[in-house]
């Protein structure tokens, strides 16, 4: 049953590991990985040598702290209110309109963004001038990309990744809320006390998993909603790569800054679990 999984990882994730020696080359599509010449760590000093290496990883962590900050939380929240809505008929269809924008591609999700946003046709903007306030281009200003990438994230991922969260509630103990309300608990007070721990262990292994990927903030959505009036504030390593290495044809170093993320990525998971591990007692192994 599990032979499906593993020929999927080995074919799309283990064997293209071995084209990570074009990190150490100057690599070239005519002259293939056996013929490319051997540069050693000179693609790996450059990362440190260019300022847009810089300017794109700063873009890089703030988003995804941002993310972190923001987005983590807001399926656990989600979750929790679902959770105490007895109307069944209720739930289901607040489920369903929640779960909706997870199956809609980023390219439909950004064209609505974009429209959304729009300084002539966007609602957004017909509603700031209803309050009395001029119209904002927010495409085109740097200052606002951060703050509309982590928000649409947020409004088409939350509903899916509150179902893992309302799983693991179906899994508490009834009987726990019953004593806790014979003992005159609140439903504050059960939340904190009862709700909250018994979801730790899976708030820590979703936590742990993306600190891991940090770094990789997925190319379709930074992709829809970016434009050059936007790469400074904006830009992340996904676009940069995508940019500069298929675009630009260096392979090379691109490949290099794909090998940094990973390294990083792998840092940042094994302490990170191992702190969880010490001060909560919840860890990945």
């Amino acid at each position: 049953m599990i032979l499906p999984g593993l020929l999927y990882f080995l074919t799309f994730k283990y064997i293209p590991l071995t084209g990570s020696i074009i990190a150490f080359q100057d690599y070239n599509i005519f002259k293939g990985v056996f013929g490319s010449p051997y540069v050693g760590w000179k693609h790996f000093e450059n990362l440190f040598t260019l300022p847009e290496f810089f300017q794109v990883l700063r873009n890089t962590l703030l988003i995804s702290l941002y993310q972190l900050a923001f987005g983590f939380p807001a399926p656990i929240l989600l979750a929790l209110l679902l959770n105490e809505v007895r109307k069944l008929a209720f739930k289901r269809i607040s489920q369903t309109v929640l779960y909706l924008p997870h199956f809609m591609s980023w390219v439909i999700v950004g064209g609505l963004v974009i429209n959304f946003l729009s300084p002539t046709i966007g609602l957004f903007n017909d509603f700031l001038e209803w309050l009395g306030f001029e119209r904002i281009f927010f495409m085109q200003e740097p200052k606002f990309i951060r703050s509309i990438i982590v928000t649409s994230g947020i409004w088409k991922e939350v509903g899916w990744n509150t179902i893992i969260y309302l799983a693991a509630l179906a899994g508490i103990n009834p009987e726990y809320y019953e004593a806790a309300e014979v003992d005159g608990a609140g439903k504050f007070r059960q939340v904190v006390s009862i709700t909250l721990p018994a979801l730790l262990p899976t708030i820590m292994v979703l936590l742990l998993l993306r600190i891991g990927h940090i770094l990789d903030l997925g190319f379709e959505q930074i992709y829809m909603l970016l434009n050059p009036l936007l790469w400074d504030n904006g830009e992340v390593f996904d676009t940069y790569i995508y940019r500069v290495g298929l675009l630009g044809g260096q392979y090379s170093y691109t490949t290099a800054i794909d090998m940094f993320k990973a390294v990083v990525g792998f840092i940042l998971l094994m302490g990170a679990n191992r702190l969880s591990k010490k001060t909560t007692g919840n860890s990945l192994y």
